[in-house]
């Protein structure tokens, strides 16, 4: 009796500095297609995106959609139009047209948004959370999330940490979980932070709240539970009902690719903006700016060293703080 059937249809080895890929069937309409090893880089992820878009360029008969990830692609397609065999055939061809590492320029954006930081909405989050979830939670002391970031990361004072999430661009890697949620990941190795994630969740955050769960910062499209660590809120990144002339193609504002850059404002500047964003007076600030990934890559080198130093401060910082 011979055993269960594998999963991966096809496997393609590291090459040439192109990671291994691996392509697995996900059920009868999908294709799971992962990049190189389960860690954090983030030139697997602009292979993902770069692969993702030379098969949709090619307009396929057959392809449905692509759920890009971090370091996954989930390709969903009609197989009364096309077998598994000639897409996986359509990958491997699309892998061979994508250049290794530093030959990537992806389609990009530059979206600039403003960021109140310590904001009433959070601290109202934090606040329930502690009234009716757990009041004793290392995190929510002072019932605020900021504080237990700084300490986390071994910073100076709350303008740090401020000073840190503003001097980055932070790269949407993929967008998901909620419809329109970003997760972005800082450009700027010297400024990442991180932060374990509630332990349990939250049961409301606010929509526009912005939020860091291990290296990653979120923007909340939507009223919802939520786990990352509070420390600002922005301006509506989701809008359905296209109230805003920036939702009216599209009710997601941040797409796989995308850079969104901070700039601080008061909270009161930001709710008038609100406002401005739903009566259709507010024009959200984009650039189109292709990112250039072998730039990234000589400035990631130069800062090197700044960067292993601001990392070997934060893990000794975060050995001595308690986990939620």
């Amino acid at each position: 009796m011979s055993g269960p059937a594998s999963a991966i249809a096809a496997e393609r080895a590291a090459v040439d500095g192109k990671p291994k890929v691996t392509f697995r069937h996900a059920g009868d309409r999908f294709l799971l297609v992962e990049y190189g090893e389960m860690e954090f880089d983030l030139q697997l992820n602009f292979r993902v995106l770069t692969v993702n878009g030379v098969l949709r360029d090619r307009g396929l008969d057959g392809l449905v959609d692509t759920g890009p990830g971090l370091r996954s692609n989930l390709i969903r397609y009609d197989p009364a139009k096309i077998d598994p065999k000639r897409l996986i055939a359509e990958l491997e061809d699309a892998e061979d047209e994508v250049p290794a590492g530093g030959g990537l320029e992806i389609p990009s954006r530059v979206i600039h948004l403003p960021l109140a930081f310590d904001d009433a909405a959070s601290r109202d989050a934090v606040e329930r959370y502690m009234r009716s979830v757990r009041g004793d939670a290392p995190n929510v002391e002072g019932a605020t999330n900021i504080d237990y970031i700084v300490s986390y990361n071994g910073l100076a004072d709350r303008e740090a940490l401020y000073t840190e999430v503003l001097a980055t661009e932070w790269w949407n890697a993929f967008t998901g979980f909620f419809p329109g949620l970003p997760f972005m990941y800082p450009l700027d190795p010297r400024y990442a932070v991180f932060a374990p994630k509630y332990n349990p969740t939250r049961t409301w955050t606010a929509e526009g709240a912005v939020g860091l769960g291990g290296p990653c910062v979120a923007i909340y499209p939507v009223e919802s539970p939520g786990g990352y660590q509070l420390f600002g809120r922005t301006l509506p990144i989701y809008d359905l009902a296209g109230r805003n002339g920036a939702f009216r193609s599209d009710p997601i504002l941040i797409k796989p690719g995308d850079r969104v850059l901070f700039h601080r404002v008061e909270e009161d500047e930001l709710n008038r903006l609100w406002e401005d964003v739903r009566a259709d007076r507010y024009e959200y600030r984009i650039e189109e700016d292709p990112f250039d990934v072998e730039r990234w890559m000589r400035h990631c080198e130069t800062v090197r060293e700044e960067a292993d130093e601001h990392r070997r401060r934060r893990e000794v910082a975060s050995e001595g703080t308690p986990v939620p």
